[in-house]
């Protein structure tokens, strides 16, 4: 039997593995985040989607399975997706898989990437009862077209309520394997009729995953994961964008900025999701890839909930502020500090390096730099150093330290570098002269 408990700050998973955060959203007076999950081993596998619920984004508790396969369309996966509030009723949409060729050796993979993909509903009455056998229901059969989009690499629907109607954002891929998006539109959340697609034309990446779109501050924003996008010899090719863009709801239309940023420059994050907070600001969160278990028995977890904002063009993600104000203790030494983590924060000047724990940060000129050499192991084709773009604001550093995830807001949010880490030692060194605060959560867990 699941035996639930609960993550304080950084939600991590329930043993086995975790992926891509789905459905996250605000409901009945609390957060609830659901991700993929194979509650068999700490591998991927049979796609199965985990829940969490949180009354302030800070303690979190698991709640179990609540997606698993159950018709022909899941037989072999319940993919990601997104959910909706309609009428009180908690609506999941996820992608379902059917293998075409299981793999007669592990039927948890399939042979040749054969596979169908189609989109699936689940209602449910109150977000904590899930009826798999009774309440799913196909919305958008695999496509057969091939112009339109892909049989199997359509996938991950971001569900919202628009103007005019409901919409839905795809991820898929063209014939020349160009990352695209599919739009379409509904009045039920039933029936849904395609509405529109956008791509680029220049090199891209394929398939374009996770798509999500929202407005903030009048503003709006893609975010996806377009894969096979840093064709540099190293793992992780598939990495997490944003942009500016404009969705016109009359002509099914998204027009996409000529410029881009990373989510995270530290290229580990995947697969952002993002919902409205209590205050209706615009939070997302992403999935932290793990090139090897935690103890051999955990892998995967999530980085902080970040407030997404645009300013000027850019976009800045900051830690949201339920987070921030837990760190309320100032400790002299990491000794001292919660199990949870600790931040340290600082001016970083040119030609100046903090090291925490053998994770070593530093500045060169504008930008600034990361080196986790030290405290990665021996995972020689993953990148080990890191750097942002020019920064312009100034030097601030809040630097959010887990055992396993190491966090760096830079000038609260312009850029942020996040990396998984194994082998924290527990110590800080800074240059002589430079002020360093460090700080520590001073609660007792609800």
């Amino acid at each position: 039997m699941y035996q639930s408990h609960r993550d304080r700050i950084h939600l991590k998973a329930p043993g086995s593995w975790i992926n891509d955060p789905n459905g996250f959203i605000y409901y009945r007076g609390q957060y609830h985040l659901f991700y993929q999950y194979f509650p068999y081993a700490p591998v991927w596998g049979t796609m199965h989607w985990g829940h969490a619920v949180s009354d302030d984004l800070v303690n979190w508790e698991h709640k179990g399975v609540a997606l698993f396969p159950t018709k022909y369309g899941d037989q072999n996966g319940c993919f990601s997706g997104s959910a909706i509030e309609n009428e009180g009723r908690m609506h999941l949409f996820y992608t379902g898989i059917h293998y075409r060729q299981p793999n007669p050796d592990n039927i948890h993979n399939c042979l040749e990437n054969d596979f169908d993909a189609c989109q699936m509903r689940l209602i449910s009455e109150d977000g904590i009862h899930f009826d798999n056998f009774n309440e799913k229901c196909v919305v958008i059969p695999c496509l057969t077209n091939p112009r339109l989009g892909d049989r199997a690499d359509t996938r991950d629907p971001k569900v919202w309520r628009g103007k005019k109607g409901w919409y839905m954002v795809l991820g898929s891929r063209t014939a020349e394997e160009r990352g695209k998006l599919l739009l379409y539109r509904s009045d039920n959340l039933e029936d849904w009729t395609f509405a529109g697609s956008v791509t680029k034309e220049n090199e891209f990446g394929s398939v374009w995953e996770c798509p999500d779109y929202f407005e903030t501050g009048g503003r709006g924003v893609l975010i996806f994961s377009p894969m096979r996008f840093l064709e540099i010899g190293k793992e992780m090719t598939s990495q997490t964008v944003c942009m500016t863009a404009a969705f016109d709801e009359d002509s099914g239309s998204m027009t996409l900025s000529d410029t881009y940023q990373y989510l995270d420059y530290g290229l580990d994050l995947y697969a952002a999701q993002s919902t409205e907070d209590a205050q209706g600001r615009r939070v997302v969160v992403a999935w932290l890839r793990m090139p090897e278990a935690v103890d051999g028995k955990w892998s995967g977890m999530f980085c902080l909930p970040r407030v997404v904002e645009v300013k000027n063009g850019h976009i800045y993600f900051r830690v949201h502020p339920n987070v921030e104000m837990q760190y309320t203790r100032s400790v002299s030494s990491v000794e001292e500090a919660d199990p949870a983590g600790y931040r340290v924060s600082l001016e970083l000047e040119a030609g100046k390096e903090i090291n925490i724990g053998g994770y070593r940060i530093y500045r060169e000129n504008s930008r600034i730099c990361t080196d986790r050499t030290a405290v990665f192991g021996t995972y020689e084709n993953y990148r080990t150093k890191f750097s942002t773009p020019e920064i312009k604001e100034g030097n601030r550093l809040d630097i959010y330290v887990d055992e396993n995830l190491i966090e760096v807001y830079v000038n609260q949010g312009e850029y942020v570098i996040s990396n998984t880490v194994y082998g924290l030692s527990r110590d800080v060194t800074a240059p002589p002269g430079v002020a360093v605060k460090i700080e520590t959560l001073d609660r007792e867990e609800k």
